[in-house]
């Protein structure tokens, strides 16, 4: 004879992945509903480490530098980096990064001009915009549900997540771009449906969205733009859906937008910046690497597996049906937008991560696409089965690699790390199991708070837990006694970091110039690695400098692959 209990009676505990599909199915009842959910998602993924993470070198501080150079010197038409002309990108992205540390310093935030996250701000706007964009952009593709799914991708993946961390020009781009594109998907497909509003609407977004792109980064928005309606007519013989976005009034306006500050910075120049944007960083990346970015072909098919993590393994469980519908307009349009531009990146010796990030969300809408359609077959094919195990691997790997490199400097690094570190870990194998008992939709939602969780724990705790590898704010810092204002040389740190936070006038020269430099005056400190030690002292000799040793600081430079010394000596005089 059995007992029966209360707890008999009681129904089976829905699992996280059902939960989360319920929340998915509640955030599609409307438009409004499914934005919120995926502006408080991307929230959550951008934001740890958004505040805690000191300037990033060298991209990110040469950009915030720059900036607060436009607000230093009052000239908001040339870039410049110290005394040098920062002639590689247009101006767009300094502007926004003006417009927030102004707007912060009139409302008292202090020290504004030197609080990197401040500078990020437009990339984490822009980034959030992108996500909310790819739903708007999904939706000529797949019902709100599949497109609150393919944004859901997006605002979960490391490569969007980095770039909205980072105080540059990419996430921004990324804006613009699905701006444009997400214009021309509903022209192509709807316009023969729009309301008396969208008909105007749209084609402003368009070309608002060409205009700004441009003037963020040059023609990168015009190729990728010109791909997709280049691929999609000659793939589908059909043009006259390009009229819908009348171009008559479209042209002018993305003239309006680009033309006075290009006029303007070559009136300013005489030419040089075209010289330097277009000749020397354009047609320089086509020709050959630069700055020690090379890859080979296939760089950015590899890299997928880590920077559009957790949503990758959809993509690829979703590329036989993709394959399967190949000649129906919709998976021929995101072709389009996807494969000449990618193999264009492939093919240019400089490669950079971010550089394929505005083709990600057509292969998040092939995967929603396929997942609504009931087509996604995780282990269909040999090269498919076991990807799914990549949602664990990554979740397991990232934290613990972070963890082993932190380590090596801070041995309580990683204290706080640990209930993160394995909740990811739990989560990335519940993700697994989702999968394979519940469907591969529920997979996917599981690993985005295992995504979730590995941001948390390296970005937000284990980076920010020493500053060994980011020592330009303790340089920056340093005191000298009875001196309230110091001004530095350094001869062996020479990131942008330690002239963003250090100031404009931070003195980046040889051993002889930081010797002379001392001799100048005082209040002053000189910032020597002990591999030119010898050399400085050579120089103070022949200037006849008497100096003192004040610290030494150790910290690495993970751009230079280098252990660093440094000592800062002062004037004894």
């Amino acid at each position: 004879m059995t007992i029966e209990t209360a707890e008999d009676d009681l129904p089976p505990q829905p699992s996280l992945g059902a939960r989360l599909s319920r929340l998915l199915d509640a955030a599609s009842a409307s438009h409004r509903r499914a934005c919120a959910l995926l502006a408080a998602l991307a929230v959550l993924c951008f934001l740890p480490g958004f505040f805690t993470i000191p300037p990033v070198d060298r991209d990110e501080a040469r950009f915030a530098q720059a900036t607060k150079q436009m607000l230093e010197s009052g000239d908001y038409v040339d870039i410049r980096f110290q005394g040098e002309a920062r002639h590689k990108k247009p101006v767009g992205i300094y502007w926004l990064q003006a417009g927030v540390v102004s707007a912060a310093e009139a409302l008292g935030v202090p020290e504004a001009r030197t609080r990197i996250w401040l500078y990020r701000i437009p990339s984490l706007l822009g980034a959030i915009g992108g996500v909310l964009l790819t739903y708007w952009a999904a939706l000529a593709f797949v019902s709100r549900r599949g497109a609150v799914l393919a944004a859901a991708m997006m605002a979960s993946s490391i490569l969007l997540g980095v770039e909205a961390r980072l105080a540059k020009t990419d996430a921004m781009l990324f804006l613009t771009i699905i701006a444009a594109q997400g214009a021309l998907a509903h022209a192509y497909f709807r316009h023969a449906r729009w309301s008396e509003r969208e008909e105007w609407l749209i084609p402003a977004v368009f070309w608002t969205g060409i205009g700004l792109g441009v003037l963020l980064k040059g023609p990168i928005i015009l190729m990728i733009a010109a791909f997709t309606i280049l691929g999609t007519g000659f793939a589908t013989r059909s043009w006259r859906w390009l009229w819908a976005l009348k171009p008559g009034w479209g042209v002018p306006w993305a003239l309006v937008l680009i033309l006075p500050w290009f006029i303007a910075i070559t009136l300013k120049t005489g030419g040089t910046f075209f010289d330097e944007a277009v000749g020397r960083d354009m047609l320089g990346k086509v020709a050959a690497a630069q700055e020690k970015h090379w890859g080979p072909p296939g760089y950015y098919l590899i890299a997928f597996w880590v920077t559009f993590w957790p949503a990758a393994p959809m993509v690829l469980f979703a590329a036989p049906a993709t394959w399967r519908d190949r000649l129906d307009p919709k998976v021929l349009f995101l072709a389009a937008w996807v494969i000449p531009a990618w193999l264009v990146f492939e093919l240019v010796p400089t490669k950079l991560p971010h550089y394929v990030l505005p083709l990600y969300p057509a292969l998040a809408i092939l995967a929603a696409r396929a997942l609504e359609k009931g087509e996604v077959e995780p282990a269909a094919r040999w090269w498919t089965r076991g990807a799914e195990w990549w949602w664990a691997a990554i979740a397991v790997l990232v934290p613990a690699l972070a963890l082993i490199g932190l380590l090596m400097f801070h041995r309580g690094a990683g204290f706080l790390a640990w209930p993160f570190m394995l909740a990811a870990g739990f989560l990335g194998f519940k993700a697994v199991e989702a999968l394979r008992v519940e469907g591969p939709e529920r997979g996917f939602l599981v690993a985005t708070l295992a995504a979730f969780t590995v941001y948390v724990a390296v970005l937000q705790v284990l980076i920010p837990a020493t500053r060994t590898y980011f020592p330009a704010g303790t340089l920056a810092g340093l005191k000298v006694p009875g001196c309230t204002d110091v001004q530095i040389a350094s001869v062996s740190y020479r990131e942008p970091s330690l002239v963003f936070l250090g100031g404009t006038d931070v003195l980046l020269t040889d051993a002889r110039g930081a010797a002379d430099f001392l001799r100048e005056g005082d209040c002053r400190v000189a910032i020597v690695d002990r591999r030119h030690e010898h050399a400085f002292a050579v120089g103070a000799e022949q200037a006849g400098l008497r100096y003192q040793l004040l610290t030494v600081i150790k910290a690495a430079n993970y751009n230079g692959g280098r252990w660093l010394n440094l000592s800062v000596f002062a004037s004894s005089r």
